[in-house]
């Protein structure tokens, strides 16, 4: 049974930074390529980050460039998402993804930027 757990999320005030996690089970994490994604309310899911499994090739969002990070730990099975300098537009729930033949997603964690 694959499982991808989020964690990390909470509130946070504009300018201030959250790590989110992901960690991966019943998958060969090292084989898929894994993504975050956000939907926002009353908004379309879309794609904040994704790195590659082999090569760890990364793509960014142009709205996360220079801000977010995506890095991942093969070891850990775990992927993660840096966010500094958060903006309230940045409000979302995330979305962990891992995509080869299937794609699995995770169950999402809440991130608020408000002051």
């Amino acid at each position: 049974q694959v499982q991808l757990v989020e964690s990390g999320g909470g509130l946070v005030q504009p300018g201030g930074s959250l790590r989110l996690s992901c960690a991966a089970s019943g998958i060969t994490f090292s084989n898929y390529a894994m993504s975050w994604y956000r939907q926002a309310p009353g908004k379309e899911r879309e794609l904040v980050a994704r790195i590659s499994s082999a090569v760890g090739r990364i793509n960014y969002a142009d709205f996360v460039k220079g801000r977010f990070t995506i890095s991942r730990d093969n070891a850990k099975n775990t992927v993660y998402l840096q966010m500094n300098s958060l903006k309230p537009e940045d409000t979302a729930v995330y979305y962990c993804n891992a995509q080869r033949w299937n794609a699995y997603w995770g169950q999402g964690t809440q991130v608020t930027v408000s002051s």
